[in-house]
C-alpha cells in the first residue's frame, strides 16, 4: 500500500510510542503527529489532514467521542479509528454515530491494528471481533436505525466542549481562557447545560458526565 498518513491521539506518551513503532515499521507509512489531548488532536488533524486519526476515548480537555465528532464534520476525508480499553455497548455505539469508521480494542493492538489502518485508509470501515458483536446486539441496531437522540445529543456543540470541561473541574475563567469566550458566555453555556440535561448544579453535571463516559 502507497504512503498512509497517520495522527495518533492518546494522553499517554508510552503508549504513543508504541503505537508508532507498530504502524511504521517496515512500511511506507508515516505518523505525521501526535496529541495528548482531544482539542490538540482535532486542531492538529485539520492542519496537517492525515488519512487516519487514531483516537483514543479517554482523552483531557475534549474526548474522543466528541473529537471525533467535531473532526468528521469539518474533515469528512480524515477517518477516524478509535481505539479504546472500552469495548461495551454505549461506547461503541456512540463512537459509531459520532462517526468513526473503526473501532478497536487496545488488548488487541498489534497486528489488528495493521489490518485496521490499512482498511481505513482504503475506504473501508474496521471493527474487531468483540466490537462487531456488541454493533450487531438488536439494542444497538434498533438505535442506529431509528436515531433516536438523548439528550446529550441535544447540546450544541460548544455546550458539549463546556460540558466535559466542568466536569473536569475547571473554574469558569479557565474554561473562558481556553475556549478564549468571555466568562459571562461560559455562564450562560453552563445555564443552558442545566437546562438541556434537567440538571440541578455542577455535581449532577460531573454525575452525567462520568455516566456518559465522557470523562
Amino acid at each position: 500500500m502507497a504512503e498512509v498518513t497517520i495522527l495518533l491521539a492518546d494522553d499517554h506518551a508510552l503508549m504513543r510510542q508504541g503505537l508508532r513503532k507498530i504502524l511504521e515499521d517496515g512500511r511506507e507509512w508515516s505518523v505525521i503527529a501526535e496529541a495528548a489531548n482531544g482539542r490538540d488532536a482535532v486542531a492538529l488533524a485539520l492542519d496537517l489532514r492525515p488519512r487516519v486519526a487514531v483516537f483514543d476515548i479517554a482523552m483531557p480537555q475534549m474526548n474522543g467521542i466528541e473529537a471525533t465528532r467535531q473532526l468528521v464534520r469539518r474533515a469528512p476525508n480524515v477517518s477516524v479509528l478509535i481505539l479504546s480499553m472500552h469495548g461495551d455497548q454505549a461506547y461503541v455505539t456512540q463512537a459509531v454515530t459520532a462517526g468513526a469508521r473503526g473501532y478497536l480494542l487496545k488488548e488487541s493492538a498489534g497486528a489488528e491494528l495493521i489490518e485496521a489502518v490499512a482498511a481505513l485508509a482504503s475506504g473501508r470501515s474496521f471493527f474487531s471481533a468483540p466490537v462487531a458483536e456488541v454493533m450487531l446486539d438488536d439494542y444497538v441496531r434498533g438505535l442506529a436505525k431509528k436515531g433516536i437522540l438523548d439528550r446529550y445529543d441535544a447540546l450544541s456543540e460548544r455546550e458539549r466542549e463546556v460540558l466535559q470541561l466542568v466536569a473536569e473541574g475547571r473554574s469558569t475563567k479557565e474554561i473562558a481562557e481556553l475556549l478564549f469566550i468571555s466568562v459571562a458566555t461560559v455562564e450562560t453555556h453552563r445555564t443552558r447545560i442545566l437546562q438541556k440535561l434537567d440538571l440541578k448544579n455542577t455535581a449532577g453535571v460531573v454525575l452525567f458526565a462520568a455516566r456518559r463516559g465522557i470523562v
